[in-house]
């Protein structure tokens, strides 16, 4: 059936030209030509995946993971995270406790940050 389909995530933005310049300043990206601009909306190719991100009144309203990276260094990306200014979030929930926003899981390391939106993406390694 979507044998052929590509996916893509979808990530609202409150200020669209704010959530540009930190995905440029963040991940080091520019929006790729899709035609999307003159909907208020940008494409980003990060990685595998490509991200949309769209101007809504809606942004930031969502208290659940918003997207995933995977990393294959996930020291090195925290590292070069924490370096541009990004901060990541400390939970203390049933079952995930963070120490210095990571958290380990059966051998698995994640950790959380809120983009300029407030969505939240998440950082993991798996094992």
């Amino acid at each position: 059936m979507f044998e052929n389909a590509q996916c893509f995530a979808v990530l609202p933005a409150s200020d669209l030209a704010r959530a540009t310049s930190f995905w440029h300043d963040t991940f080091g990206i520019d929006p790729v030509d899709d035609g999307f601009e003159e909907e208020e909306a940008v494409m980003f190719d990060l990685g595998s995946t490509r991200v949309l991100v769209y101007e809504t009144q809606f942004a930031g309203t969502a208290q659940n993971t918003a997207l995933g990276i995977d990393s294959d260094d996930f020291d090195s990306d925290l590292a070069d995270l924490k370096a541009k200014g990004v901060k990541f979030n400390d939970y203390d929930l049933p079952g995930i406790k963070t120490v210095d926003g990571v958290v380990e899981l059966g051998g698995s390391r994640s950790a959380w940050f809120n983009d300029s939106e407030g969505n939240i993406i998440a950082l993991g390694e798996r094992s």
